[in-house]
């Protein structure tokens, strides 16, 4: 058996304590964590106000961390991508590559990456992760046996640690559709030059 098999089967741990019932961050926490869905059939005008509201009020917030996350495959060599920015400091690209993976674990490693960097502020007290990939962002809570537990306990091992830090400590994931990601850089770029 390789390597990767080994990481695979081990993923598969029902009894580990981050998915056992009473200790899950979601039995705990579940009011700390939050999604803002893009509703597809709508006017992206609606949705992107939001995410320029969201933008405008947390670049002022000394306690806010904003994660973008970003995936893409080219010749079998993935490429994860979290950007970070914190008030009155430049934004932070932190890059990865591999190969053979695939862009939900790619997806994953990126939030967890930018999880972690945010962690490390002590003044942080609300993470907003900004995806295109929603769906990704919800396994992380995921309690059901599936083949990205090893990234998802990970994120559910730094949350934990992150909400018990602090009782008012939060995270949202806001779903930005790739479309409209252009625009949320933009905004983000536009904000950090205003100090």
């Amino acid at each position: 058996m390789t390597n990767r098999s080994n990481e695979c089967f081990s993923s598969f741990a029902s009894l580990n304590s981050e998915f056992s019932p009473g200790f899950r961050v979601i039995d705990y926490f579940s009011d700390h964590i939050s999604f803002n869905v893009c509703i597809k059939d709508k006017d992206d005008t609606s949705h992107t106000h939001q995410l320029n509201e969201m933008v405008l009020k947390s670049t002022s917030s000394p306690s806010v961390a904003i994660i973008a996350s970003d995936v893409s495959i080219k010749n079998n060599v993935t490429t994860s991508i979290a950007h970070m920015y914190t008030y009155n400091k430049h934004l932070t690209k932190m890059i990865h590559y591999t190969v053979l993976i695939t862009s939900t674990e790619a997806e994953l490693f990126a939030i967890r990456c930018g999880i972690n960097q945010a962690m490390n502020l002590n003044s942080i007290a609300k993470i907003i992760v900004v995806t295109d990939s929603i769906h990704v962002a919800r396994k992380i809570f995921n309690p059901s046996v599936h083949p990205y537990q090893i990234q998802s306990v990970s994120i559910l091992s730094e949350l934990h640690n992150f909400f018990n830090r602090h009782e008012d400590n939060t995270i949202k994931f806001w779903e930005c559709p790739s479309h409209l990601k252009w625009h949320l850089h933009n905004k983000v770029n536009k904000e950090t030059k205003s100090f």
